[in-house]
């Protein structure tokens, strides 16, 4: 498993002193949200205009974990300038390869070959509590482990068909969003909202497939459509 290390484009910017127990986690991503003074806008991100479309590795994950919780919570944060995830939409992205006109449709097929063979077995995903970061309201998981080791072999083979090159492996902050700050803001009254609803239950997410999509952005949105999908394996 590659070493996850301090990165300042990442959040948190350390990585939990344990990245396998789901209450560190979360106590350290909500320590993290705690540090800043004020959230920013997603939608202004580099790298991203309204015409860009750009091919991502991401597990998509199915509301129905939530047992209704993503709707209480996008309420919850609705007098707040966020744009709520839509439904169908709720992911875990596991990193970028490229933008759609600089990438051959002939090396994407080649990827997902080669990249169904040393997948490791599906697991599961403890999520919770909910947590934010400086653009997202989002949910903690854990354990990064089974991750750390998806991420990396998708990664490997990305880059030695020349793709990408995704971010390494050690800047991984794994999260699944539920809405994309709009706009500056101060980030007290976003824990102000969020407080009360940390103590709702931690869901288990099944990750058994990973999809390779080409991404765009409609109307403070990510849609896609899935270019590939790749099935883990069930362990014995």
């Amino acid at each position: 498993m590659p070493l996850l290390e301090p990165h300042p484009a990442a959040f948190p910017v350390n990585p939990p002193t344990d990245p396998d127990d789901p209450e560190m986690v979360a106590a350290h991503d909500w320590a993290a949200f705690e540090g800043i003074t004020e959230v920013s806008d997603h939608w202004q991100r580099p790298g991203w205009g309204p015409d860009t479309r750009a091919y991502y590795w991401l597990v998509t994950v199915s509301e129905r974990a939530f047992a209704g919780q993503i709707a209480q919570l996008q309420s919850a944060i609705q007098h707040l300038p966020y744009d709520p995830i839509p439904a169908g939409g709720l992911h875990l992205t596991l990193g970028r390869i490229g933008t759609v006109g600089d990438t051959d449709p002939a090396a994407l097929q080649g990827l997902l070959s080669a990249t169904r063979t040393g997948l490791p077995p599906a697991f599961n995903l403890t999520a919770g509590p909910i947590t934010a970061s400086k653009g997202a309201v989002r949910y903690s998981v854990a354990p990064w482990t089974p991750l750390l080791k998806l991420h990396e072999h998708l990664a490997r083979q990305t880059a030695a068909r020349q793709l990408g090159p995704m971010k390494p492996s050690s800047r991984l902050r794994p999260h699944i969003g539920i809405a994309y700050s709009s706009r500056r803001w101060p980030a007290v009254d976003v824990r102000a909202a969020l407080a009360p609803m940390r103590a709702l239950p931690t869901a288990t997410v099944r990750v058994k497939a990973v999809d390779l999509v080409a991404m765009r952005r409609e109307r403070r949105a990510y849609r896609w459509d899935i270019v590939g999908t790749l099935r883990l394996p069930e362990s014995d």
